[in-house]
């Protein structure tokens, strides 16, 4: 993965389906963009709102997201990371902590761990999906599978639902 115009670089052709996954897309790289640029909320927000979401950048048109889920998921990981971070790091194995990954694939986490713990009108498979998506989009190697395995760990640790089986 490369980094392109301080944003994280996606794979060519990624859109996605509809107004809530361009949102979670968004939030994540508002959440990269925050973690690496230490950016504040209201400023990323703004920027997005404003600049990136549903706008023609460099030549791409940037499918129109649904402001509110945006700044739903922006807000609450920013309010929940101190117990979003431990529950992440409770689902990776113990070679791989939270701090060793990079800052997209911990924007990722992060959304998606939001969602499970703080959302439960949004069906499991959904989250885990859309999150693994947006995974495919930024890598072509394990990622999404680390996404896939930690956002299903949590899944059945929070909600009681997921299909793989639990780290002890």
């Amino acid at each position: 993965m490369t980094e392109e115009n301080g944003q994280p670089k996606m794979q060519p052709g990624f859109k996605p389906a509809n107004k809530r996954g361009a949102a979670r897309l968004g939030a994540v790289q508002a959440l990269y963009q925050m973690d690496v640029g230490g950016t504040g909320l209201l400023e990323t927000t703004t920027e997005y709102e404003t600049f990136r979401l549903g706008k023609e950048i460099d030549g791409e048109t940037y499918r129109e997201a649904d402001n509110q889920w945006f700044r739903a998921i922006l807000a609450g990981v920013v309010e929940n990371q101190k117990t979003i971070d431990p529950i992440i790091r409770q689902s990776l194995t113990d070679d791989w902590p939270l701090s060793r990954l990079d800052s997209t694939l911990r924007a990722i986490l992060r959304a998606g761990v939001y969602e499970l713990t703080q959302r439960s009108d949004v069906p499991v498979a959904v989250i885990v999906s859309e999150y693994v998506d947006i995974a495919k989009a930024f890598y072509t190697e394990d990622e999404p599978k680390l996404v896939n395995a930690v956002l299903d760990r949590v899944a059945r640790r929070t909600r009681n639902e997921g299909r793989g089986k639990d780290r002890n």
